[in-house]
C-alpha cells in the first residue's frame, strides 16, 4: 500500500479532535461483537430435548384427523369433533394433558420435595404459635406483676394510716409505748437497743405488710373499737359489728 499524503486534502480535512480516534475505535468493536453474536445465534444448532419439545408441542397443538385410527374408530361409533365421551355425553371433551417428566431426578422426588417443604412451614407456623404464647404469657406475667405491685402500694398505705392511728389512740388512752414495735410509725430510736427490742424486731420483720395490716386492723377494732376503713370510733363492740361491714377495705367497697 502506498503512504498516506499528509498534505494531501483528504487527510487535512480528517477530524484530529482529541480521544475521537479511541472513540471509533470503541463503536467498531462493538459493531463486531454484535455481528459475531448474530452469526453465532444463527448458526447455533438447537438441543435434542428442545427439538423433541417443539416437536411435541406442535402435534399437541394440531387436532386429531382420519389419519389417526384411535379417532376413526370413534367416528365409527358416532363419535363427532368437539362432541364429550360416554353414551351420555358425560365424559370429557379434551384429551388427558401429557405430563412429561423433563428432570434426571427418580420418581416421587417431587412428592418427597413437596413434603419436606410443607413440613418446613408447618415447622415455621408452629414456631410462630410457640413465639406468640410466650409473648401473651410473658404479658400476662407483668400485668400480674404490676398489679401486686400496686396493690402491695396500697397496703403499705393503708398500713402506715393504721400504724398513726394506733399511735394516736394509744397515746390517748396514756400508752407510752406500743404493743409491738411496728405497731406505731418507727420512731428516731436511741443508739443503744436491748435484747429484747432486737427480738421484737426481728420477729416483726418476718411479717408481710399484708399479716401486719391484719393483725393491726383486729388490735385497733378490738382495743380501740375503731375501724381504719370507716375512720370512725364506735361506742361499743355491738355498735362496732352492726355498723361496720369488716376488717378488709374490700369489705368496705
Amino acid at each position: 500500500e502506498e503512504d498516506d499524503d499528509y498534505m494531501s486534502d483528504s487527510f487535512i480535512k480528517q477530524d484530529v479532535r482529541p480521544g475521537l480516534p479511541m472513540m471509533r475505535q470503541v463503536k467498531e468493536a462493538i459493531r463486531k461483537e454484535e455481528k459475531q453474536k448474530e452469526a453465532n445465534e444463527k448458526n447455533r444448532q438447537k438441543s435434542i430435548k428442545q427439538e423433541e419439545k417443539e416437536k411435541r408441542d406442535l402435534v399437541l397443538k394440531s387436532a386429531l384427523g382420519n389419519e389417526n385410527k384411535g379417532f376413526a374408530l370413534l367416528q365409527k361409533m358416532g363419535y363427532k369433533s368437539g362432541q364429550a365421551l360416554g353414551k351420555s355425553g358425560e365424559g370429557i371433551v379434551e384429551p388427558i394433558p401429557l405430563n412429561i417428566k423433563t428432570g434426571r431426578s427418580g420418581l416421587g422426588h417431587d412428592e418427597l420435595k413437596k413434603r419436606k417443604a410443607e413440613e418446613k412451614l408447618e415447622n415455621y407456623r408452629q414456631k410462630l404459635h410457640r413465639k406468640r404464647e410466650a409473648n401473651e404469657q410473658a404479658a400476662d406475667q407483668f400485668r400480674i406483676r404490676f398489679k401486686n405491685k400496686q396493690e402491695e402500694r396500697k397496703m403499705e398505705v393503708d398500713l402506715r394510716k393504721s400504724q398513726r392511728a394506733c399511735q394516736q389512740l394509744d397515746m390517748q388512752k396514756g400508752v407510752d409505748v406500743p404493743k409491738e414495735t411496728w405497731y406505731w410509725l418507727n420512731p428516731e430510736e436511741d443508739d443503744k437497743k436491748d435484747e429484747e427490742k432486737e427480738e421484737d424486731e426481728s420477729t416483726s420483720s418476718d411479717l408481710s405488710v399484708s399479716e401486719k395490716l391484719h393483725i393491726l386492723t383486729a388490735y385497733l377494732r378490738g382495743e380501740h373499737l375503731y375501724c381504719i376503713w370507716c375512720g370512725t370510733t364506735y361506742e361499743d363492740a355491738e355498735d362496732l359489728s352492726s355498723n361496720c361491714p369488716g376488717g378488709s377495705a374490700a369489705d368496705h367497697d
